[in-house]
């Protein structure tokens, strides 16, 4: 059969559908991308600050942790039916949605990321004289970052996939055309929709683990093994005994990402 009459016999795979359809899927992957970033940064923005509070505060984590768990729980219908009053139907409605489903997520994660630095890592930074500020900024989250950007990726990824959730309220970026399509079945357009959220979501967690490797360059340091000479020389002690190079980590990861 050939490709113009793809449309007429409801094909899944149309290459017509692609040609004579191009704007309008352009324009829905835009808005799905613009929804989907502007809803992780605001995310991101709103979480850092509730995380930093629930560690420094432990009164604060339980119900901080408890109320962005229930915000979750919350069916997206009802979420967006609750929002309605305050945002009408518009793209602030779809994405303050969005930013109350991500911080279970992201909030988690931060703490997760926090806790997991060495207390000698801070004891040496608090020994070369840094702050609680520069200690956070300098030290912790960098050591931290490999978890907060696990929360990141994960988050980024659910997004894009709530996005088409927004339909019901017309801003749901792909999802708009999936559920125009549903009616009548237009198995091209259901399906080509579909994979582009697909891909959206591929390519969010590819750029997002790129990213962290560039930013996390000691992750992938390896340390070099002695060869056997030098390890029935040294003994398992290290030329320095016990306080040798193993007692020089912590500082040695103060100075690799200070």
């Amino acid at each position: 059969m050939s490709t113009q009459g793809c449309l007429a016999a409801n094909d899944w795979i149309c290459g017509e559908y692609l040609r004579s359809r191009s704007q309008e899927l352009i324009d829905a992957t835009v808005q799905h991308v613009w929804i989907t970033a502007v809803s992780v940064a605001i995310g991101l923005l709103v979480a850092f600050p509730l995380a930093l509070l629930a560690r420094s505060r432990p009164s604060f984590a339980g119900p901080v942790l408890g109320l962005t768990t229930l915000l979750y729980t919350i069916p997206s219908l009802a979420m967006f039916s609750l929002l309605l009053p305050l945002f009408g139907l518009s793209a602030g409605l779809v994405i303050t949605g969005l930013v109350l489903y991500s911080l279970t997520i992201l909030v988690r994660n931060i703490i997760a990321g926090l806790e997991s630095v060495p207390e000698e890592a801070r004891e040496a930074a608090r020994g070369m004289g840094y702050g609680p500020g520069r200690l956070l900024w300098e030290v912790e989250l960098p050591l931290a970052l490999p978890a907060l950007m696990a929360g990141l990726r994960i988050a980024t990824v659910s997004t894009v996939a709530l996005t088409t959730v927004g339909s019901i309220v017309g801003r749901g970026g792909l999802g708009n055309l999936i559920e125009d399509a549903l009616p009548s079945f237009f198995k091209a357009q259901v399906l080509t929709a579909s994979v582009l959220c697909v891909l959206l979501a591929v390519v969010a967690d590819l750029l997002l683990l790129g990213a962290q490797r560039l930013l996390t360059p000691w992750t992938r340091i390896r340390p070099a093994r002695p060869s056997h000479r030098e390890a029935a020389r040294t003994g398992p002690a290290g030329p320095a005994g016990p306080a040798g190079p193993a007692g020089a980590e912590p500082a040695d990861a103060v100075k690799a990402v200070g």
